[in-house]
């Protein structure tokens, strides 16, 4: 099914790569000739009414006006860059409590076929809306990292597959398929130190069912070297170039991932280049 319908959500403060990964994720939903939605939320906390005297900390009344103020410059930036590409486009903002802006976030999403998400590095409300889309939104998410976004192409022409033989890792395929048509190289790569038997044949396999799409992809394992999985995929799409990363999300539990760390919990974190992850 092709990707026509994409929702952005515009979060946190108006900084220059956060207006950059907006740019470029309208123009992502450009190439896919879809439909963008950007939505937007402040919180709608009640402030009890204080006085204020000289030398007190910054009233409420401002932090709120700030906080409407980077909304609408979130905003601001949507429709620029949605003009100039000449997408069709339409843009939301309301209010919400600060607890269920998460989650109203990925209800709305809901009613799309991908979610586009910009990721600062490490930061933990991001990642907060990140897990809170993949549990709760039941699409796909396209993770945009914010730090790369200047350099980021909008065009997926070099795209990697993290397999693992799980569910997760073939439901990402799957709603991959309208990316992986149109890029130029798809490699299917596999973390493992020893290659036995059964993860040769799991990405063959992989390899025949994504012909049968008309997409030609390549195999190959790498080995971990007591790095952790996430690192050792991160280094590969660096060095191989991969403008997009294809993958499953938490094959092992939420809570075990964030206790251990896990491979989504370290691409999450720090996306090398765009990540699109299904639950």
């Amino acid at each position: 099914m092709p990707i026509k319908d994409v929702f952005l959500p515009l979060f946190g403060e108006a900084r220059a790569p956060t207006l950059a990964a907006i740019e470029k994720c309208v123009a992502v939903a450009a190439d896919l000739g879809a439909r963008i939605t950007g939505l937007a939320f402040e919180d709608d906390a009640f402030v009890r009414p204080k006085v204020v005297f000289p030398g007190d900390p910054e009233p409420a009344e401002l932090g709120r006006a700030r906080e409407a103020g980077e909304m609408q410059q979130l905003l601001n930036a949507f429709t620029n860059a949605a003009s100039r590409v000449g997408i069709r486009a339409q843009s939301r903002a309301g209010r919400v409590p600060a607890d269920q802006i998460a989650s109203t976030l990925a209800e709305h999403a809901r009613f799309s076929d991908l979610a586009l998400i910009p990721v600062k590095p490490h930061d933990s409300q991001t990642e907060n809306l990140v897990e809170t889309f993949l549990f709760q939104s039941g699409r796909p998410l396209l993770l945009c990292p914010e730090q790369y976004a200047a350099t980021l192409r909008p065009e997926f022409e070099n795209v990697m597959i993290a397999w693992d033989h799980s569910a997760r890792a073939a439901r990402a395929v799957g709603d991959a398929l309208p990316i992986l048509q149109a890029a130029t190289m798809v490699h299917v790569v596999t973390v493992a130190d020893d290659q036995d038997e059964a993860i040769a044949q799991s990405g063959d396999s992989l390899v025949h069912h994504l012909r049968e799409h008309g997409i030609y992809a390549s195999f190959e394992t790498v080995k971990g070297n007591g790095s952790s999985i996430g690192k050792v995929l991160g280094s590969w799409a660096q060095s191989h170039a991969v403008d997009a990363i294809v993958m499953g999300a938490y094959r092992h539990s939420r809570l075990n991932e964030t206790v251990w760390g896990g491979v989504t919990k370290t691409v999450i974190g720090q996306p090398p280049c765009w990540v699109m992850m299904s639950h």
